[in-house]
């Protein structure tokens, strides 16, 4: 069976343990702490040190340091409904429950041998992870942090026989779903953990899908293919439809560069009725029109694009960069498709992250040990905090957002 609920049950007592340890107050006491709430908060990765620190957004302030998370290495977070807890995953398979008010690590468990991100499901009440050894996905309770549900990647392998698949593009969807891509067996797959039974449907996609993103409404599950030039899509409204392809042959005739690091799809843009995706293998940003999903412009940019995000406003794309051109920022127009400025927040430069409204992104620079805070309507900087290697950086205004 491809199901399994309850498979093992955590011990009480090592979550306790887990909440007493963990926690470099970084000159805080928890008899200084003031109230506050959990809405200008997040969590900055530093992946060299398995820790993250907790941040106050409308401060500029590095509120703690929480550490023992493990291997850091390819990171990320979403937050329980109310914003005071961040599901840390990482690349060692293990799941890091992180209290943002006490700046402790409220549990942890080492789900797998090598993850690649979660998420959770649109009640609050599972957290699941995305796994490469074994391939599959793990759900668990949020709370307990207890194994829910186990699905195992299982397709037909080239022999006929039984094979695993990495899973990727792990994300929630509406009506209490996830949904997720398998690498190696060209499929994606929903799990609908609304019923006591879990269910799960199997859709043929395109060529090995490395990574996925979903609508900010919900419907359109889009699967970046390395395999090839194009897209796969599943219209979740219409799921019995299967799964259709877009912008096909985006490449064709063209020269493919060396893909440094892959483009992450989970930062996409759309704006103004179209999208915006980073191309694989090419120095352009890609735009489609949302209606028909047609490719209907190219931009032209200083390197391989990896994360293209929009401001809340729509009116702004920022564009990070793969290695070797990887220490700028460039900034495009959304209405006139523009680089209009191009910034130099620091050395390997990993990853963005804008406030809930959009007045400032901030910026994180791993070989500069930095992250830089700019604001969207100058483009100047306003503030620099000091990390260890940072990389992730994750605001709890994502859990009140489909897919983040």
């Amino acid at each position: 069976m491809y199901l399994i609920r309850n498979v093992r049950l955590l011990m009480v007592g090592a979550l306790l343990l887990f909440g007493l340890l963990g926690c470099q107050s970084l000159g805080d006491t928890t008899a200084s702490r003031p109230l506050m709430g959990t809405g200008d908060l997040g969590l900055i990765v530093e992946r060299a040190t398995g820790s993250v620190l907790v941040i106050n957004t409308t401060r500029h302030e590095l509120l703690g340091r929480v550490e023992g998370l493990g291997d850091l290495s390819h990171a990320s977070v979403v937050y329980s409904r109310d914003g005071r807890f961040g599901y840390v995953f990482g690349r060692d398979g293990g799941l890091s429950k992180v209290d943002l008010l006490t700046r402790t690590l409220a549990g942890r468990v080492v789900q797998s041998g090598n993850s690649i991100g979660g998420a959770i499901s649109q009640d609050g009440r599972y957290v699941a992870v995305s796994n490469y050894e074994p391939g599959g996905v793990k759900v668990f309770d949020s709370n307990t942090l207890e194994l829910e549900v186990e699905v195992p990647a299982v397709y037909v392998g080239e022999d006929g026989g039984p094979a695993r698949s990495k899973t990727v593009g792990l994300v929630d969807a509406p009506g209490n779903r996830f949904v997720f891509s398998l690498f190696d067996a060209n499929q994606i797959w929903t799990l609908d953990m609304a019923e006591d039974t879990p269910q799960i449907v199997r859709l043929e996609a395109g060529d090995a899908p490395y990574d996925a993103l979903i609508t900010p409404d919900g419907r359109y599950y889009i699967a970046g293919l390395f395999g090839e030039d194009g897209l796969s899509m599943l219209d979740l409204w219409h799921s019995g439809q299967g799964v259709t392809e877009i912008l096909p042959g985006y490449g064709k005739g063209e020269q493919r560069l060396p893909v440094y690091k892959m483009p992450h799809l989970e930062g996409w843009a759309v704006a103004d009725g179209r999208a915006f995706f980073p191309a694989v293998g090419h120095h352009q940003v890609l735009v489609a029109n949302t209606e028909d999903w047609s490719l209907s412009d190219r931009i032209d940019v200083q390197g391989q694009p990896v994360f293209v995000m929009a401001s809340p406003d729509n009116r702004q794309i920022w564009v990070s960069f793969a290695h070797p051109r990887n220490d700028v920022i460039q900034v495009i127009d959304s209405q006139t498709l523009e680089v209009i400025k191009t910034l130099e927040p620091g050395k390997a430069v990993l990853h963005m992250e804008y406030t809930p409204r959009g007045e400032e992104v901030w910026v994180s620079a791993r070989d500069s040990n930095r992250v830089t805070v700019y604001n969207t309507r100058t483009l100047e900087p306003v503030a620099e905090l000091e990390a260890e290697k940072p990389s992730g950086i994750f605001f709890t205004s994502r859990a009140h957002t489909l897919g983040l």
